[in-house]
């Protein structure tokens, strides 16, 4: 699995979308190592925690337009907390958390069905149940992180009950659409390395 990832990681871009994925996490990767000496420690982390997925998506194997989605949605879902937005535009969080956990969605579901952790039924239902299953898991992961960074590190961060549950809410249905697309279009790259 490893050799593939670096095998897809080193591929080289040869579309105007490859390229444009690239530049975004070339951007990302510069933000956050400048975040790192101008922004206050919790606003670094929350941006480098963005990295994992913009470089796992291109490891993977994702198709170039879904890549190029993964790495926008996600760094504009760091940056947002970054810059207050979801405190600025009512509802934002809840577009965000339907996009991002859609796309964490489909990439988790690529590890899984690559790792044979699924096994290939060939039936379409089967990308829908495991996405949907697993952009739950990640909302209620971020919404623990969210919490035990109220809790023990700033209380800054906005934590309800409604928040919580909205934005799983909104995190399962972006991981449902993942699964619908999924289970009609293919999330790889026909020139991906095997993993």
């Amino acid at each position: 699995m490893i050799p593939a990832m670096y095998a897809n990681l080193k591929r080289p871009p040869r579309t105007v979308t490859d390229w444009l994925a690239d530049a975004v996490r070339a951007v990302a990767i510069v933000i956050v190592i400048v975040s790192l000496f101008t922004l206050p420690f919790t606003d670094f982390a929350v941006l480098s925690m963005s990295l994992p997925p913009v470089m796992l998506s291109r490891m993977i194997g994702l198709r170039s337009g879904l890549d190029l989605i993964t790495c926008v949605t996600v760094f504009v879902a760091a940056g947002s907390n970054v810059l207050e937005l979801y405190r600025a535009w009512t509802g934002w969080d809840l577009v965000v958390h339907l996009v991002c956990t859609g796309v964490l969605a489909a990439v988790a579901l690529v590890l899984l069905d690559d790792g044979g952790v699924i096994a290939p039924t060939g039936r379409r239902r089967t990308p829908i149940v495991v996405s949907t299953l697993a952009g739950l898991a990640l909302s209620a992961v971020w919404e623990m992180v969210e919490w035990f960074g109220y809790r023990f590190i700033t209380d800054a961060i906005f934590v309800t009950y409604d928040d919580t549950i909205g934005d799983m809410m909104a995190g399962g249905v972006g991981a449902l659409i993942a699964g619908v697309l999924a289970s009609r279009l293919s999330l790889t790259r026909r020139d991906r390395a095997p993993l």
